[in-house]
């Protein structure tokens, strides 16, 4: 069943019992991440903060980026400090308080620009420092591989005829996943705001609940259900490219007649404060690291994009994203 809709004083109120938490829980990887980076110079002890649990996709980004930067010598200690909940906004809210730290930086994408507009953030991200877009990655609508449901115009005529019980399953509220579930209730003459959405911390718990039958589809990282359907357990129907991509041998949406295509891209940031000195610092670092042959075998691994682009131009970027997913949000009334 569908939860009511909060407020925007409600979802606050919510985020900050939600940042209580994690500091209680996270509260020593915070402490070592802000002490050992203050101060410190970023070649020779640099921190990746995942505003995400261990596991996700700004976590996956954050430790093959650590990977690399140590394969290569690029940095001589790197560190992954995971700061979990509310789509990365309690992360955001600790990580701009770290202002003037150059050696800590943090994995960010669009998923955290929908999570700002539903918990109604305090802090955004005009309050860091861009440093890089990274790579893009893409989602499939999945059903179980027992589904009626064989075509995703099989899917839009069941959700359609009963749009109230057709259950999605997808990542935190905000997250790309439900911004793409809502464009295709828009594409599908159902009302956004009606959705009948469940959050899921993560793709293990949505295979699970999607091959009990808890949820009927789900949208949500084609890497959270590639092995479940090379399995036979789950089945693809499209992905959210713009564009065909090689590695993955499914239709776009917008081959099959649906105008949505959002990519659910990783981008790295900075804490306020920084000078132009340490801002081009971590801009060389990302430049190295995104050149290394660990980063371009994470790229093939992980069926990722690679869209780097670095200090203004993904400045520029990302406030073309925050303004195009803040349209998608005031559409639907956050």
């Amino acid at each position: 069943m569908r939860s009511p809709r909060l407020s925007k004083a409600g979802r606050r109120a919510l985020v900050a019992v939600g940042l209580v938490a994690s500091v209680a829980i996270v509260g020593i990887g915070v402490v070592d991440a802000s002490s050992s980076g203050g101060g410190a110079d970023a070649r020779s002890q640099l921190t990746l903060i995942a505003p995400a649990a261990a596991g996700g996709g700004w976590d996956g980004a954050a430790r093959e980026a650590q990977q690399a930067l140590r394969a290569q010598g690029i940095v001589n200690n790197t560190q992954v400090v995971n700061i979990p909940g509310a789509g990365g906004t309690i992360g955001l809210s600790q990580f701009t308080g770290m202002a003037g730290d150059a050696a800590t930086m943090m994995v960010m994408g669009i998923t955290m620009l929908g999570a700002i507009n539903i918990n109604g953030s305090d802090v955004d991200l005009g309050d860091v420092t861009p440093i890089a877009r990274l790579a893009d990655d893409y989602d499939v609508v999945v059903v179980p591989a027992d589904s009626p449901i064989l075509t995703l115009d099989d899917l839009m005529q069941a959700w359609r005829e009963d749009p109230q019980r057709f259950s999605f399953g997808g990542g935190s509220l905000g997250s790309v996943d439900q911004m793409i579930i809502s464009r295709m209730a828009q594409q599908n003459d159902i009302d956004p705001a009606g959705v009948n959405y469940i959050a899921y911390s993560g793709g293990g718990e949505l295979a699970t609940s999607l091959m009990s039958g808890t949820i009927k589809a789900s949208v949500s990282g084609y890497e959270d259900f590639v092995d479940q359907i090379d399995a036979g357990n789950l089945r693809a129907l499209a992905i959210s490219a713009p564009e065909p991509v090689p590695a993955i041998d499914l239709p776009t949406l917008v081959e099959l007649g649906y105008d949505v295509s959002l990519t659910n891209w990783r981008g790295i940031v900075a804490p306020p404060g920084i000078t132009d000195e340490q801002r081009a610092e971590l801009e060389a670092i990302v430049t190295e690291l995104v050149d290394t042959p660990e980063w371009r075998d994470a790229l093939e691994r992980n069926r990722w994009t690679d869209t780097f682009a670095v200090g203004d131009e993904f400045a520029e970027g990302l406030r073309t994203e925050t303004e195009f997913v803040d349209g998608i949000w005031a559409d639907l009334g956050y």
